[in-house]
């Protein structure tokens, strides 16, 4: 398989093609005014960061310098714990993944012009393989400017996670996922994919948030990352995703957090 579905016209198109690609293309999530501050928020996050004395390690997976991180975006602004739990994004959560499902971390990547890209990676490669024969986590990258070939949009192999081991890198070449902002890409966890060169004169920005299963350890540690605005009045759902109400794992003398 080589090429990308078409934009999901249904949830239920969005759930078969994430079965048999990996990816689902999710058209016009974030519009308007919402896509305007979400956008700002993240080229805001570099000088943010800077004036408050963060210095992130680089990420492994990033050439050079010319991707720029942003990390614990639910930080940086309230549009983006709406989209963590956008219902569309619920659904698949629960169809792919199964119940209380974890939102294990939300960051953007800032590509700068000239940057050389990333190194092709799956999202779940930090766990073991043998992988088991599901999903153990999924991506949706929030595009916060255009994805064409020429700036950076992020590369995938479709299909990748359907091979005998997709914990092995695929020999395919991968190939730029292009949408307008506003679309949200589904990216399950075994589809092979990196960051693009950046070959146009101005940079494009996208918010990745990725889920794993609860039985997995978080990328974000929520417990000494979030500020108070973000868990006061936050709905039940925000808090299984953040692991502050659970049934089993993370239970504080035997009972939920929250």
């Amino acid at each position: 398989m080589s090429i990308f579905p078409p934009m999901a016209g249904s949830t239920q198109q969005a759930i078969q093609d994430l079965k048999e690609y990996g990816i689902a293309l999710l058209p016009e999530l974030l519009t308007g005014d919402k896509l305007r501050e979400a956008r700002d928020a993240v080229y805001a996050g570099p000088t943010d960061d800077a004036d408050n004395g963060r210095t992130p390690d680089r990420y492994l997976i990033d050439y050079g310098t010319g991707n720029v991180r942003v990390w614990n975006l639910l930080n940086r602004g309230l549009v983006f714990v709406e989209l963590v739990q956008h219902p569309l994004v619920l659904e698949l959560l629960e169809e792919l993944l199964g119940p209380r499902a974890l939102l294990s971390g939300i960051s953007a990547n800032i590509v700068e012009p000239g940057s050389e890209g990333g190194a092709l990676h799956a999202d779940q490669g930090g766990y073991p393989p043998p992988w088991p024969a599901e999903p153990q986590g999924l991506n949706f990258t929030w595009l916060l400017d255009d994805f064409t070939a020429d700036n950076g949009a992020t590369e995938m192999v479709p299909g990748s996670h359907c091979r005998e081991d997709p914990s092995e890198p695929p020999l395919e070449r991968p190939l730029p996922a292009t949408a307008p902002a506003g679309t949200v890409i589904a990216l399950e966890g075994r589809v092979w994919h990196r960051t693009g060169r950046n070959r146009s004169g101005a940079p494009r920005a996208a918010a990745f948030a990725w889920y794993v299963r609860p039985i997995y350890r978080t990328q974000e540690n929520w417990f000494l990352a979030l500020n108070d605005d973000v868990l006061e009045g936050a709905s039940d759902e925000l808090l299984t995703l953040l692991g502050y109400r659970t049934e089993v794992l993370g239970t504080v003398y035997g009972r939920s957090p929250r």
